[in-house]
C-alpha cells in the first residue's frame, strides 16, 4: 500500500513539474503575432456620388376630359385593337367616346337660336325701311307746311301736327336703326352659343394629342366622368419610350458636384445583372425638404432603344465625380491602422526629427495603443483627394516597418497612393491579430486529462486492432 501511494505521489510531482516548465516556456516565448495584409493593386478609381430615383418617360401627356358625360367606347390603336395599357395610337386618332345625346340636342337648340336671331335681323331691317318711307312722307308734308306757313289756308293745329309728325318719323329711324344693332348682337350671341355647343359635341370625341404609348388607362366603358374645377382624366400616354429619364433626389451636401453633362451610371432591381449610362440633363433649382433633409431634383437623361427600361423603375444612380487611371490603391483600413511600439522594427521606432509620423506611439506606454500619425486620416470624405503624407506599414520579420505615402482620393473604400517605395501586389499591413506560441499550455497534452474509451467496432466486424 506505501509503495503504490509513493508511485501516485511520484506521477502527481512529474505532472507538476510539467506544466510549470510549459507555463515558463509560453511566459518567454509571448504570443505570436500574425499581421493582417492586403496587396496594392494598380487599376481604375472611380470616384461617385450614389443616390436613388425614378425612371420616367422624356415627355408624357395626360389626356383629360373637357365635359362631363359617360364613358360609351374606346378607340382603336395603329393595330386595330381597342387602345388599352400598351397601346400605340397615332395623333388625332379616337381613343374614346362620351355620350352625345345632351350635346347634340345643345347644338341643334342652338343652330335654331341662330336662325331666330337672323330672322330678327331682318325684320329689323324691313321696319328700319318702313321707318325711313315715313319720314320722307312726314318731312314733305312739313316742307309744304313751312311754305304755307300759319295763315287761312293752313291752320296753325295743322301746322303743328305736321311738325310733330316730321320729328317723330325722325325718331322712329333711329329707333329702326338701333334695332338693327340689337338683332345683330342677338345673332352674334346665338353664333357664340353654337359655336359652343358644336365644340362640346366636338369634346364627346376624344383624341391622342401625339403619337405615343398608352401607359395608364384610368376610366372604364359605362363610367361617368364629371368635368369641374379638377379635369379627369383618361388616359397617360408618353410620346417616345426609347428615350427616358431618372428623376433622382440629391442630398444638398453632394448638389454641389453634379453639373449638367455628367457622366451617370445607374441599375433597376429588375435588371440587376445590366449597368445602364446616361446624362444629367438638367438640375431642377427648386428644393424640398423631408423630414430636416433638404434635396434637388436630378433630370438625367439616358436611351432606351432596346425598351428593356420600364416607366416608374426604381434606379439605383452613381454619378461620376472623378475617374482616375493606373494608379496605385490600398484599402482605407491600411492606412487607418496604426501599430504599437513594440510592434515596429527598432531601427524604425525613433525617426527623424523631420518625420515624426515615423515614431508611432510616441509619448505612450509600449504595452499600450499607439497613437495614430499626424498624417494619417481618420476618415475621408469619398471624392476628396487628401493629398497628405501617410504611412503604410509592411511585414519584416516579427515586426512591421513605415513607408511614407501620399494618400489622393478615395471612394470610400479604396484610397490612391503614391510614393517611391511602392509597388503593386506589396503586401501592406490592415491589422493584427494573436496567435498562441508553440508549446503553449493549449499545445501541452496533460497526461493526466481523461481519455474517452475508443468506440469498438459494430457487432460481426473485425476485432480492434
Amino acid at each position: 500500500m506505501k509503495t503504490f501511494l509513493k508511485r501516485a505521489a511520484a506521477v502527481v510531482l512529474l505532472g507538476l513539474i510539467g506544466t510549470a516548465i510549459a507555463w515558463q516556456f509560453r511566459q518567454g516565448n509571448g504570443p505570436v503575432v500574425a499581421y493582417d495584409t492586403v496587396k496594392v493593386t494598380q487599376g481604375e478609381l472611380l470616384v461617385t456620388i450614389a443616390a436613388s430615383g425614378t425612371l420616367e418617360p422624356e415627355e408624357v401627356v395626360d389626356v383629360g376630359a373637357q365635359i362631363s358625360g359617360r364613358i360609351v367606347a374606346f378607340g382603336q390603336d395603329t393595330e386595330g385593337k381597342t387602345a388599352d395599357y400598351g397601346s400605340v395610337v397615332a395623333k388625332d386618332a379616337v381613343i374614346a367616346k362620351i355620350d352625345d345625346a345632351l350635346y347634340q340636342a345643345d347644338a341643334e337648340q342652338a343652330e335654331a337660336q341662330v336662325a331666330s336671331a337672323k330672322a330678327g335681323v331682318l325684320r329689323a331691317q324691313a321696319d328700319l325701311g318702313q321707318f325711313k318711307a315715313k319720314l320722307t312722307q312726314a318731312q314733305r308734308d312739313w316742307e309744304r307746311a313751312q311754305k304755307l306757313g300759319s295763315s287761312q289756308a293752313l291752320a296753325e293745329a295743322s301746322y303743328d301736327a305736321y311738325q310733330s309728325a316730321y320729328e317723330s318719323a325722325k325718331a322712329n329711324v333711329a329707333v329702326g336703326e338701333a334695332a338693327i344693332l340689337q338683332a345683330q348682337a342677338a345673332l352674334t350671341q346665338a353664333e357664340k352659343s353654337l359655336w359652343r355647343a358644336r365644340r362640346n359635341l366636338e369634346y364627346c370625341t376624344i383624341t391622342s394629342p401625339i403619337t405615343g404609348t398608352v401607359i395608364d388607362r384610368r376610366v372604364s366603358i359605362g363610367q361617368t366622368v364629371a368635368a369641374g374645377l379638377n379635369t379627369p382624366s383618361l388616359f397617360l400616354i408618353a410620346k417616345d419610350l426609347r428615350r427616358m429619364q431618372v428623376w433622382v433626389a440629391v442630398n444638398e451636401a453632394d448638389i454641389a458636384r453634379v453639373y449638367p453633362g455628367q457622366s451617370v451610371t445607374f441599375t433597376v432591381d429588375a435588371l440587376p445583372e445590366r449597368t445602364f449610362r446616361g446624362q444629367v440633363y438638367r438640375i431642377r433649382p427648386n428644393a424640398a425638404m423631408t423630414q430636416n433633409v433638404v434635396t434637388f431634383t436630378v433630370e438625367i437623361a439616358t436611351d432606351n432603344s432596346d425598351g428593356h427600361l420600364r416607366p416608374y423603375l426604381t434606379a439605383n444612380v452613381r454619378f461620376e465625380v472623378s475617374r482616375r487611371e493606373n494608379v496605385l490603391m490600398v484599402p482605407v483600413a491600411a492606412l487607418n491602422w496604426t501599430p504599437t511600439v513594440g510592434q515596429v522594427a527598432p531601427e524604425y521606432r525613433d525617426g527623424p526629427p523631420d518625420r515624426p509620423a515615423t515614431r508611432p506611439g510616441a509619448g505612450r506606454p509600449a504595452s499600450g495603443p499607439a497613437s495614430m500619425p499626424a498624417s494619417a486620416p481618420a476618415s475621408r470624405p469619398a471624392g476628396k483627394p487628401a493629398g497628405k503624407r501617410v504611412l503604410l506599414w509592411v511585414v519584416q520579420g516579427q515586426y512591421v516597418r513605415p513607408i511614407p505615402v501620399r494618400s489622393g482620393l478615395s471612394d470610400g473604400t479604396q484610397v490612391e497612393v503614391s510614393g517611391e517605395d511602392l509597388r503593386e501586389g506589396l503586401d501592406v499591413v490592415t491589422g493584427v491579430r494573436e496567435a498562441p506560441a508553440a508549446g503553449s499550455p493549449s499545445d501541452v497534452t496533460n497526461p493526466f486529462t481523461p481519455k474517452m474509451p475508443k468506440r469498438g467496432p459494430p457487432r460481426g466486424g473485425p476485432p480492434p486492432v
